[in-house]
C-alpha cells in the first residue's frame, strides 16, 4: 500500500504537540494593527491550542505526525 501525502499547507501552519493536541499561530495579525484593540493584541501574542474539533481535521491532513 502507497504512503499517504501530507498536506503541504497543513505541516507549514501546524505542529502536534506530545501529548497530541495541534499548535497554531494566533489568527488576525497580518496587518491593520491600529484598528486592533491593546487587549486583542496582547491575547493574539505566541501560539494557541486548536480546539478538539479544528484539530481533528488537521490531524486529517497529516497522517503521519500523530
Amino acid at each position: 500500500m502507497p504512503k499517504m501525502k501530507t498536506k503541504s499547507s497543513a505541516k507549514k501552519r501546524f505542529k502536534v504537540s506530545a501529548t497530541g493536541k495541534v499548535r497554531a499561530g494566533q489568527a488576525g495579525k497580518r496587518h491593520g494593527m491600529i484598528k486592533r484593540t491593546n487587549k486583542f493584541l496582547r491575547n493574539a501574542r505566541g501560539n494557541t491550542t486548536l480546539s478538539a474539533p479544528d484539530a481533528k481535521i488537521v490531524k486529517g491532513y497529516m497522517p503521519y505526525d500523530r
